[in-house]
């Protein structure tokens, strides 16, 4: 017997009954941040595995256990599928110098692939948008950007959604938090499990992240970044503040916000929600104003973020958000003459900017007409012998009231259009 293959654990097909809703996420995506001056940049899946070992960092999951790396048998570079957009568009800003004429805003949207537990909004590959400024040193791209995201839930019906906020500083104010919060957590070793331990001097800071319940009263009780940052790091993120209020924009501020990737400096948010258990995030981001510099540029401030789109496309489901790829028309075609002229017919429907499905393969009337019903069409179109000697064809309405109606083929459009 012939092998039955199958797809990867964690690499899913998206079949075509799910593709409609996915084109109205991307679609709307792609709107908004044209309204808000972001050019569309793509990037190779594959990146230098050293790319990401240097941006992201070494001592995190991503890095530590999740990426899809190997030497290449040809010539030996050690190659990466990507995990992460941000380190990439990095790299390409720096390959081929794009703020050379001012600063950048970039966007970027397609998989990525993480080696991890699969579960609900969780996956190998999964996609994502990513969203890069470049040479902006302000709160007010910031706030831009989360703005933006607050733009595309309301475009796209979703509810219930909480932005939390927070600054983790600038290296230097981040360094000693470092030790402050090595000593907390040294103090309080008998609580920490196996991960925190690993943790400890190596990531400190995503210990707070800890989703481990017995250690939640010790994260919560433990000394805040916050406290320690310099003043330009409190102007900052009290200016971001007061941009968001201004906007209308509610948030929470999370002083155990972090984020799990080094590069990240200053602003750090998220975009949260219930709807979806533990993979409640939806999309996340900061700045990360030394790491065009880390990967081999000139210094140059930077701030982005990443939507998980499987979340989104979950969560749309979820608050019934729905859409449908209907054809305009479906073609029925039953005669001789009929099935000569049905293909010149449906061609120049189509170039009136009509869609139409032609039906193929032959069938009465009858059981072109149950697949015209099953294909949501919005009318069905009727060429027999007679219309196609006359030029014509009978239009049925597929969609609520309407009587069936023989029509110049001239007509068909104006007749789709108003209804």
């Amino acid at each position: 017997m012939t092998q039955k293959f199958q797809s990867i654990k964690g690499f899913y097909d998206i079949l075509p009954e799910a593709t409609p809703l996915w084109f109205k996420l991307e679609d709307t995506a792609r709107r908004i941040l044209s309204q808000y001056g972001y050019n569309n940049i793509r990037m190779p899946l594959v990146e230098p595995t050293e790319l990401f070992v240097r941006s992201v960092g070494e001592h995190t999951d991503i890095v530590e256990k999740e990426m899809y790396a190997w030497e290449d048998a040809l010539n030996g570079d050690k190659l990466t599928l990507r995990p992460e957009g941000t380190a990439g568009c990095v790299r390409a800003v720096v390959e081929h110098n794009l703020t050379y004429n001012g600063p950048q805003r970039l966007w970027y949207m397609g998989p990525m692939f993480r080696h991890e537990n699969v579960q609900k909004g969780r996956q190998r590959q999964f996609h994502q948008i990513g969203v890069e400024a470049f040479g902006f040193d302000g709160p007010d791209v910031d706030a831009e950007q989360i703005v933006l995201l607050a733009r595309l839930w309301q475009a796209l019906d979703i509810q219930d959604v909480e932005l939390q906020i927070n600054s983790i500083g600038d290296a230097d104010e981040r360094a000693q938090y470092r030790q402050t919060l090595i000593s907390y957590f040294e103090q309080h070793a008998d609580l920490l499990d196996e991960d925190a331990k690993r943790r400890l001097h190596s990531n400190p800071l995503r210990i707070l992240d800890s989703k481990n319940p017995r250690m939640q009263a010790m994260c919560e009780a433990a000394p805040k970044l916050m406290d320690g940052l310099g003043e330009t790091s409190r102007q900052h993120f009290a200016q971001l503040c007061a941009l968001l209020t201004q906007a209308g924009i509610a948030y929470t501020i999370n002083h155990r916000l972090v984020r799990g990737l080094d590069y990240y400096n200053r602003t750090v948010f998220e975009w949260v929600t219930t709807k979806l258990g533990a993979q409640g995030t939806i999309a996340g981001g900061g700045r990360y104003d030394m790491l065009v510099e880390r990967i081999g540029g000139n210094a140059t401030p930077a701030c982005g973020f990443g939507i998980g789109l499987e979340r989104v496309f979950l969560l749309m489901q979820e608050y019934g958000v729905t859409a449908h790829n209907q054809p305009d028309i479906y073609l029925v075609n039953v005669g001789e003459l009929a099935g000569q002229k049905a293909f010149t017919v449906a061609e120049n429907l189509r170039s009136m900017g009509l869609s139409v499905v032609l039906h193929a393969g032959g069938g009465s009337f009858k059981s072109q007409m149950k697949k015209a019903d099953r294909s949501g069409a919005k009318f069905a179109a009727i060429l027999g012998d007679d219309e196609a000697i006359a030029n014509e064809i009978s239009l049925k309405p597929m969609l609520g009231q309407g009587e069936q109606a023989r029509v110049k083929l001239e007509q068909v459009l104006s007749i789709i259009q108003s209804s």
